[in-house]
């Protein structure tokens, strides 16, 4: 049997201004992933990680938020947005309407202010978490 593993969303950026961590990546390959700004993975870790497993995944974690999550807060401070993938409805030329994926970033407030039956509802795919580097520092 051939186990297929998905790599894709499994990266990291940075700019001058924002660190850019796909949501593929499992806790456990954040912590070991040098890569990644060591700033990231202490809050990961220490606050990101507090009440999952290392084998989350990042998407995993943020698709189940939960408003009173203290892991909010922490997002919040940090000034995070998700980039994700949701089907919208378009009409085309001659007024028919079509489904299509649209990417767009959206923040923590709002993402946890949707149920997990609403992102279901929207084809919701996370893609990844971008956090301001400043910001990082603060936590």
């Amino acid at each position: 049997m051939q186990m297929n593993v998905y790599e894709d969303y499994k990266y990291s950026m940075q700019d001058t201004n924002c660190l850019y961590v796909g949501a593929k990546y499992t806790f456990a390959e954040i912590m070991e992933n040098e890569e990644i700004l060591f700033k990231f993975r202490k809050v990961a870790a220490e606050s990101l990680m507090n009440g999952s497993d290392k084998d989350d995944t990042l998407e995993t974690m943020l698709y189940y938020l939960e408003p009173h999550d203290f892991r909010v807060q922490v997002l919040k401070q940090m000034r995070s947005k998700i980039r994700v993938n949701v089907i919208k409805e378009k009409k085309g030329l001659f007024g028919k309407t079509k489904k299509e994926y649209t990417t767009e970033f959206i923040t923590v407030p709002k993402l946890v202010a949707m149920s997990v039956a609403e992102k279901e509802a929207v084809g919701m795919v996370i893609q990844e978490l971008r956090v301001n580097k400043m910001a990082l520092l603060t936590v």
